[in-house]
């Protein structure tokens, strides 16, 4: 397969919403050379003035591949025309080097309000899959081109919701109609090009994903597309968690990085954050809730963001610190303990724990733990083992996960560590360096450590073991490298989050 070929395009004048609007979609098979690429598309129309429409990712396809998706909307006026028909070739940019597809130097074409133009080499093709599920969305639409000459006789999408436990089979339908009903378009089916479109929709209810993979019968075989053998998956929006230590007042320009840490919630659409080192001023240990940094954060935010906040002991001669959880979900349960043996707010070991438990749409009832334990020498072990009986009484049969999350003051690979992956499994681990997480969790008794050896991590969100929860992704925030740049002594950690 090309470094860079044509899937499809699509070329629809709609006249349902009253004047003539022009759509022109295209999509693009890529080879995943590397994370920075430049996909476009180089297209004329009847006037030949040439244009440059840039591509976005859209999804990966097989192990190597990914989907690119470019799309131009045009309205008919007294001043500008629609494209009409249009010509075109692909462009693609990656390590300085240039690839394009451009049907062999003689460009390709499709006219103006034709419907799909299948490419070559794709008998049967999944158009316009979309990989997310809306909330409350319980049909998933299917539309499939089939190339004419086959003579497909059936078409059929099989599908599951339980990671194939079970198997669905649906059929789809050829209208022959189809662009007329659903546009307004004179656009036939099949078209000139040869290209017919089946439709059909999956009733996927509340799951939270479908899986699928698209066959075709026709009287020599059939054909199947599973996205170049990963199948199609569409599914919720993952859980997002974040955790943070927040350095308790001790930055300059401190109320820019209560900002930058915001507006890095929202951009990412994090749904939990789990905050350490919140200060707010002694005030004789009365305090200063308006001064309050996880309550600052949270105004920032705003709705539908909830705080609950809660604090331990005078922290650096001035400041009652504590801990924080910031959620877009209420609070069905929340609690803060002890989890030290002093409860002296004058002893910095004096350590205090904020709980809460939310349910997250699709997923179900989570319990999340916001933490900062002692070092090793300093009471790790009594306050983990408090920590961990504590969970484990909350961790019924209707909670679907427990995350601790935090501070953690135990280096990758220590004592204190090994302590914890009894019971709690690293997703930041799991998510970045799977083989070397299936080493220390998965394939012996005891946890080989010794793979960790340069890992200077101490900040972490840990899993409690037969959660029914798995960690998909995960980065690292607020470095001086990124976007946000620093805003702490310590670093944050990203994570998503999807069930099993």
């Amino acid at each position: 397969m090309k470094l860079i070929q044509l899937s499809y395009v699509k070329n629809i004048i709609s006249r349902h919403k009253g004047r003539p609007q022009q759509e022109l979609a295209f999509c693009i098979l890529v080879k995943n050379i590397a994370y920075e690429k430049l996909v476009e598309v180089h297209w004329a129309g009847e006037d030949h003035v040439w244009h440059v429409l840039p591509a976005e990712y859209h999804s990966s396809a097989g192990e190597d591949y990914e989907i690119w998706h470019a799309y131009a909307l045009f309205h008919l006026s007294s001043h500008y025309s629609l494209p009409g028909n249009i010509e075109f070739a692909l462009h693609y940019h990656v390590r300085g080097r240039d690839y394009w597809d451009n049907n062999s130097s003689h460009n390709y074409f499709i006219d103006a309000d034709s419907g799909i133009r299948l490419q070559e080499g794709f008998p049967l093709l999944n158009i316009d899959y979309q990989p997310n599920l809306e909330q409350g969305q319980q049909f998933y639409p299917i539309t499939v081109a089939v190339q004419h000459s086959r003579h497909f006789s059936q078409v059929y999408v099989h599908w599951t919701t339980d990671d194939w436990k079970t198997v669905h089979v649906t059929p789809c339908f050829f209208k022959r109609r189809h662009w007329d009903k659903v546009l307004w378009s004179n656009a036939r089916n099949p078209n000139q090009y040869g290209c017919e479109t089946w439709i059909s929709q999956l009733q996927i209810g509340h799951a939270y994903r479908v899986q699928y993979a698209i066959g075709g019968a026709t009287p020599r075989r059939q054909i199947w597309d599973n996205n170049l053998g990963r199948n199609y998956i569409a599914r919720r929006e993952r859980l997002k968690v974040l955790t943070l230590n927040l350095h308790c007042y001790q930055e300059e320009h401190q109320d820019h990085k209560f900002a930058q840490i915001a507006k890095a919630i929202r951009d990412l659409n994090i749904d939990i954050v789990c905050l350490q080192e919140v200060g707010e001023p002694w005030n004789d240990g009365k305090g200063d809730w308006n001064a309050n940094a996880a309550k600052i954060i949270h105004d920032y935010l705003g709705p539908p963001y909830h705080v609950y906040t809660d604090w331990s002991h005078l922290g650096f001669d001035r400041y009652r610190e504590g801990v924080a959880i910031l959620s877009k979900y209420k609070f069905l349960y929340k609690d803060a303990g002890y989890i030290s043996s002093s409860q002296d707010v004058y002893n910095i070991h004096a350590r205090k724990v904020v709980m809460v438990q939310v349910s997250v749409p699709y997923i179900g009832e989570i319990n999340v733990f916001s933490t900062h334990l002692s070092w090793w020498q300093d009471g790790f072990r009594e306050q983990f083992e408090r920590l961990r009986d504590w969970a484990q009484h909350k961790h019924d049969n209707h909670v679907r996960a427990t995350l601790l999350c935090g501070d953690f003051n135990a280096k990758a690979g220590s004592e204190g560590y090994k302590l914890l992956s009894y019971d709690y499994e690293d997703q930041f681990l799991k998510a970045n360096e799977r083989r070397k997480f299936d080493k220390i969790f998965c394939q012996t008794p005891q946890p080989q450590m010794q793979y960790l050896h340069h890992d200077g991590r101490i900040d972490y969100i840990f899993l409690k073991k037969g959660s029914r929860l798995t960690a998909t992704s995960a980065k690292e925030l607020f470095t001086q490298q990124d976007y946000y740049g620093r805003v702490s002594d310590h670093t944050g950690y990203y994570l998503e989050f999807e069930p099993t």
